[in-house]
């Protein structure tokens, strides 16, 4: 999220490979669905606590968001686990085949 005055450093502008970028913005995009969902979600379910809707179609819509943001998370935690595995492949020290010459 941006905070108002602050500009926020772009990730790797110049030097990613077409994949990184595309992931890079996959992270991004999946990241305000999220945000947005969570909004819906809340909106949603205030309006369900304060306001009795006498609509038919109202017990179907409610719970939507909140199905949508468990999926969203479940798609972040995927794409910026893979963002980050992009960014720092494992060195030679931390593979299992160095572990047993450590000491």
């Amino acid at each position: 999220m941006r905070t108002l005055g602050i500009r926020l450093p772009v990730s790797c502008p110049t030097r990613c490979h077409h994949g990184q970028a595309r992931l890079i913005r996959a992270v991004q995009w999946t990241r305000r669905l999220l945000c947005w969902s969570l909004a819906t979600g809340m909106t949603t379910a205030a309006t369900e606590l304060l306001v009795t809707l006498q609509a038919n179609w109202w017990p179907a819509l409610w719970p939507r968001p909140w199905y949508l943001t468990c999926l969203t998370v479940l798609t972040w935690a995927i794409l910026r686990a893979r963002e980050k595995a992009a960014q720092h492949p494992p060195d030679d020290d931390t593979l299992p085949n160095h572990w047993d010459q450590a000491a």
